[in-house]
């Protein structure tokens, strides 16, 4: 059956970027992340990956970063079996079915209403998977999700698209609604703001990153003291770079000697509250 896409914004349409990235890494001999259904979604529309013309470093990235969030989430959902898990600015990504979580975990994937119309149409249903069709800037939208268990939250690739006034508000609301959980998701140093302006890879993107960047991890707690960092992964010193081609090896090698040189590449943060 033919599937009709509605014409997106911008900002609903970079979607494509990461997605399309899963698949790719997925046609590879050896993925990183492996994402078949991201593939699959992908084959399905036809949809034209080469205007992005995304080289495979950024390829890389976002597979790395996606596994990493995976299993940061998959960690709290093991400890947490009848917890609530929460995608936001979900896109057409496929956590929940990579994650395969505990019957008893309620999950939401929240995006924009047109997004989400599209997701039920095309990512694969689940009986504990619900679509919030919602701009995550709005301070109503949580009210659809239970405030009496502990909660996951994730998010790939958002916060660059918000302002950090926008940023704060949001962690404030998803804090003060439940009673404790997780928080995991990619930051953006000032450097990487500048970088992902700039690089080939993200230029269909480039236009819509609002936020400043934040070089210190610790600034999140001060911005919200019920916030705790659990832990700050560097790409560069994942286990995965053996993984790469040998000149970016040697790069992320070198890179991943020097902490402030590591912020500057791809950076996931993992707090508790």
């Amino acid at each position: 059956m033919a599937i009709t896409l509605p014409a997106f914004t911008p900002l609903e349409d970079s979607l494509w970027l990461t997605l399309c990235c899963r698949a790719l890494d997925n046609r590879r001999s050896h993925p990183i992340l492996g994402d078949t259904v991201a593939d699959q979604i992908v084959r399905t529309l036809d949809y034209d990956y080469r205007r992005f013309h995304v080289d495979t470093n950024f390829i890389n990235n976002v597979a790395l970063r996606a596994k990493k969030l995976d299993e940061v989430s998959a960690g709290f959902l093991a400890r947490n079996p009848v917890a609530i898990g929460l995608d936001l600015g979900a896109g057409l990504d496929t956590r929940m079915v990579r994650l395969g979580p505990p019957p008893g975990v309620d999950w939401y994937d929240v995006d924009f209403p047109a997004v989400a119309t599209v997701r039920e149409s095309l990512v694969p249903a689940h009986p504990n998977a619900r679509v919030i069709g919602a701009d995550v800037t709005e301070k109503d939208w949580l009210e659809a999700i239970p405030a009496d268990r502990p909660a996951l939250i994730v998010a790939d690739g958002l916060m660059g698209f918000l302002t950090q006034e926008e940023l704060a508000s949001l962690l404030d609301r998803i804090v003060s609604h439940f009673p404790s959980g997780e928080l995991v998701f990619n930051s953006y140093t000032k450097f990487a703001v500048w970088a992902a302006r700039h690089a080939p890879g993200s230029k269909s993107v480039a236009d819509l990153i609002k936020f400043p960047g934040i070089d210190d991890p610790r600034e999140f707690e001060r911005w919200n003291p019920k916030l705790k960092l659990v832990k700050e992964i560097l790409l560069s010193r994942e286990p995965e770079i053996a993984e790469f081609p040998p000149l970016l090896r040697l790069y992320y090698k070198l890179q991943s000697l020097s902490t402030s040189w590591s912020r500057k590449g791809t950076i996931i943060l993992h707090y508790r509250f």
